[in-house]
């Protein structure tokens, strides 16, 4: 298993990373979706899909709306919605919109009134939500690839920013919640599922590479 280079001489980042720490452990990310981005089956340790999508209580009828493609995509570990209304007319940011289902949910909420905003860090996963959304009868969704934490909108953009099991994969979290709350609407909110360390990683897993896709 990789180790992150713990001796590096360039300068390093919020949470001790050097620049080329960061790197690598986007790459090794964008790696494991772009396979997902193709099929979740044995990627994940908990149910996915239309599965996961039950247990975690989306609403049956925009599930049944969405179809199967958005669904056979869907690998969050919660449901941000379950945490706050969407309403009409809102603007939403989906920060890691995989393959799009939660996107889908966003845009069908808003309606024709509202907009529903997706970036992600892979390019195939992008190109998916693409796919998978280009057959739904909805148009107020648009998708950016982007390549670090950074929020591609202009500040005070959006009522709600959403996510998915993303934020703990950045290796910049500090980054993430400072482009999220300029993004942020004053009085605007965020509601995330996501994975939390309730304890200690060994230096094992904490120095690997490859526990950060996880």
């Amino acid at each position: 298993m990789r180790q992150l280079d713990q001796h590096a001489s360039s300068a390093r980042k919020p949470g001790g990373f050097s620049s080329g720490d960061l790197k690598e452990i986007r790459n090794v990310i964008r790696k494991k979706y772009a396979e997902v981005s193709v099929s979740a089956d044995g990627k994940f340790q908990y149910p996915i899909g239309r599965d996961g999508a039950i247990a975690l209580g989306y609403d049956p009828a925009i599930m049944q709306k969405a179809g199967p493609r958005l669904l056979e995509s869907f690998c969050g570990v919660g449901n941000p919605f379950s945490l706050g209304e969407i309403r009409p007319g809102d603007v939403v940011l989906d920060f890691g919109c995989g393959g799009g289902f939660d996107l889908f949910v966003a845009g069908s909420l808003v309606g024709e009134s509202g907009r529903a905003c997706g970036i992600d860090l892979t390019e195939e996963m992008a190109k998916r939500a693409k796919d998978n959304l280009a057959g739904a009868d909805i148009t107020n969704i648009e998708i950016r690839k982007v390549d670090s934490e950074n929020v591609p909108y202009a500040d005070h953009t959006f009522d709600v920013v959403i996510s998915n099991g993303v934020i703990n994969l950045s290796p910049d979290k500090s980054a993430c919640f400072s482009e999220i709350y300029r993004a942020l609407k004053p009085g605007g909110r965020i509601q995330f599922a996501d994975v939390v360390l309730e304890s200690k990683l060994p230096a094992d897993l904490s120095g690997s590479l490859e526990a950060w896709s996880q």
